[in-house]
């Protein structure tokens, strides 16, 4: 059984007072609201509704977090880890005051959680790097965090245009920094997903960037 087969869901915040106590390492996810964010991490925990899509871009302004847990010596589980995810931001249909208090709940929680392993920024592989993206990863990089492109709906595409793609986006990765990474990923198709799992598991590890 993987690790990410233990998730559970533990609390919803809508406040950075809210906010949990970080005594674990956390795992974000970010993403477009249409970019697959709930069903990549239904994926991931194989639990087919652990994380809810909302129907409506930028209605779901929660950070919702995830309890992972492994059994200790004596047979007991003991909380190890914790995936976030965060709010999907669909500002092309958000107003002004959905941005605002997208950027103070993810700005705060970004500033004040020194538990925060890494992000998976999920993007669509047909289209990554949309302006809301740039602007999203922009953000998020402002804290020195390891953080994973995960091109989500690669089954959409050709073999030649996933090369295109995986070479555009490693090339605009190398630009931000070596704290950054890349892979395709298809959320329909289950592929990608021992992938997903080996980069999040050194990063709960807390292995070397090198690694």
């Amino acid at each position: 059984m993987s690790l990410f087969d233990s998730a559970r869901f533990r609390l919803s915040v809508s406040q950075l007072q809210g906010l949990p106590v970080g005594d674990v390492p956390e795992i974000a996810f970010a993403g477009r609201s249409n970019a697959g964010k709930s069903t990549t991490i239904n994926v991931l925990t194989r639990q087919g509704r652990l994380a809810f899509a909302s129907k409506t871009p930028g209605r779901t302004q929660l950070i919702n977090f995830f309890d992972l847990s492994e059994k200790d010596e004596h047979g007991h589980r003991q909380r190890v880890a914790s995936l976030v995810d965060l709010p999907g931001y669909g500002f092309a249909k958000a107003a002004e005051g959905t941005r605002k208090t997208w950027s103070e709940l993810i700005g705060g929680y970004l500033a004040s959680r020194d538990t925060l392993t890494g992000i998976v920024v999920v993007m669509d592989a047909r289209r990554p790097f949309m302006p809301t993206d740039e602007w999203v990863i922009d953000f998020l990089n402002t804290r020195p965090v390891r953080m994973h492109f995960l091109l989500n709906k690669s089954d959409q595409l050709n073999n030649q245009a996933k090369k295109e793609t995986l070479y555009k986006v490693r090339a605009r990765a190398a630009e931000i920094g070596p704290h950054v990474s890349v892979q395709l990923f298809s959320g329909l198709k289950r592929e990608g997903v021992d992938e997903l799992r080996e980069t999040l598991l050194r990063w709960i590890r807390r292995e070397e960037l090198s690694a």
